[in-house]
């Protein structure tokens, strides 16, 4: 079995009660980028628009809600206030997609590295919802790290050099999560990522399982004899 496979198998929650204190101790570590990499990097966070989802098909659209709402209800605790969740859900579902990551991972990260904490700093410096070192501002920024307090910009920081990091490791996602925290090889910090994000998987019930929709005139239910 290999490492992917043994973290894949391992249980919910493995080492995540004895790495929370621990899941900010390192962070990212500044290294040389080549100039396409740098390039690349930073076109991936410019465009500043707005996440707001937009569907051409409704099916996609209700699947999407259904996620918001599956989210919401595990969130809660978190971030009481409905409008907070929602923005913030929608980013990470916006987020993590444009990443081509998975939300219930980008979640699992979020958890271990600061707790769903806006302004979360780390010993080292790390900011944000995903803990990002201020010197990325700099390699592929505008050098202006207060910005990392800011939810969005945080969130596209987090999943671009996430991103950056599985493309490097050649999509060894143990290797990947390790070097996000200057942990690289290490299994703690891994193993408390993807326990974390056991918690936030969702899988969409095929249409036959769902509970119908009395707005939904296919859904209704015949009416009885009189």
């Amino acid at each position: 079995m290999n490492r992917r496979d043994w973290l894949r198998a391992a249980p919910a929650g493995l080492g995540l009660l004895w790495f929370t204190r621990q899941a900010r101790a390192g962070a990212q570590v500044e290294e040389p980028l080549a100039d396409s990499v740098r390039t690349a990097l930073s076109s991936a966070i410019a465009n500043s628009a707005p996440p707001v989802p937009e569907f051409t098909d409704m099916e996609p659209r209700l699947a999407y809600l259904r996620w918001l709402g599956a989210m919401s209800r595990r969130l809660k605790r978190k971030q009481a206030e409905w409008l907070e969740r929602k923005e913030f859900l929608q980013t990470v579902w916006y987020e993590s997609r444009r990443a081509g990551l998975d939300s219930g991972l980008v979640l699992g990260l979020v958890q271990v590295e600061s707790n769903f904490r806006k302004y979360a700093v780390s010993g080292v410096g790390a900011r944000g919802y995903m803990q990002v070192m201020p010197f990325w501002t700099r390699l592929i920024g505008d050098g202006d790290a207060s910005k990392l307090f800011h939810m969005q910009t945080n969130l596209r920081f987090g999943c671009v050099i996430l991103r950056h990091y599985i493309d490097r490791e050649r999509g060894d996602l143990f290797l990947a999560l390790g070097r996000y925290n200057g942990s690289r090889g290490k299994p703690q910090y891994p193993n408390a990522v993807l326990g974390a994000a056991k918690f936030w998987d969702f899988h969409d019930l095929p249409p036959a399982e769902r509970m119908p929709d009395p707005a939904r005139p296919a859904d209704r239910q015949p009416a009885g004899p009189n």
